[in-house]
């Protein structure tokens, strides 16, 4: 969070001004930091649907680099994001495991765009994501999350996710509004380039 107390962050009101609600996704792999991201942006309590790991996932769900992970989502979580006066960001975050992938096309429908958030430690696990959105033509932005991992440059991790040069992909540290905030931005900047080339076309 912010500078700002963590009962006021909670406790926003949706503006009575506000006329435009815009559904946004955040997917990845496991334990990549999409609950995480929407915590750490929403302007509201976000709900969550974790549940604490328990030997049930063992041998199902590959948690070898993440192994201080003690929860999972096993629906989706919720936030919520004013951008201005009028137009609210409703966020979405996707579990993340095979086993939950049946939800995402339920939670993809009526998604104005979508954050595949990386773990560059663990690309493959970003490849269904990005694969369905481009299935689904929704529109999407690549947010690789600060893991300390290894340091790959952004070049190298386009190459290896065979990203089209007009998808962006940022780095981020989805712990830290602000970051988090930027990679909203830039996808909502990413869509409304997009709709204008479209309307040039016609």
């Amino acid at each position: 969070m912010d500078s700002r107390t963590s009962d006021q962050a909670l406790l926003t009101p949706l503006r009575k001004t506000a006329t435009t609600g815009l559904k946004i996704v955040i997917v990845g792999g496991f334990g990549v930091g999409k609950t995480t991201m929407v915590r750490s942006v929403s302007e509201i309590r976000p709900l969550s649907t974790e549940e604490t790991m328990t030997r049930a996932g063992v041998g199902v769900d590959d948690a070898f680099d993440v192994r201080d992970k003690t929860t999972t989502t096993v629906a989706f979580d919720f936030g919520r994001i004013s951008l201005n006066d009028q137009m609210v960001l409703y966020l979405f975050g996707a579990p993340g495991q095979e086993r939950f992938w049946f939800l995402w096309d339920r939670l993809f429908l009526g998604a104005l765009g979508a954050v595949v958030l990386i773990d560059t430690r663990r690309l493959e696990d970003s490849w269904y994501a990005i694969d369905r959105l481009e299935h689904q033509e929704t529109p999407f932005v690549v947010a690789c999350n600060d893991f300390g991992g290894p340091v790959y440059t952004l070049d190298q991790v386009r190459n290896a996710l065979d990203l089209s040069a007009h998808i962006p992909l940022i780095e981020c540290d989805a712990r830290r509004r602000d970051s988090s905030k930027t990679v909203l931005i830039e996808l909502v900047n990413h869509i409304h380039a997009l709709s204008a080339a479209a309307e040039n076309t016609r």
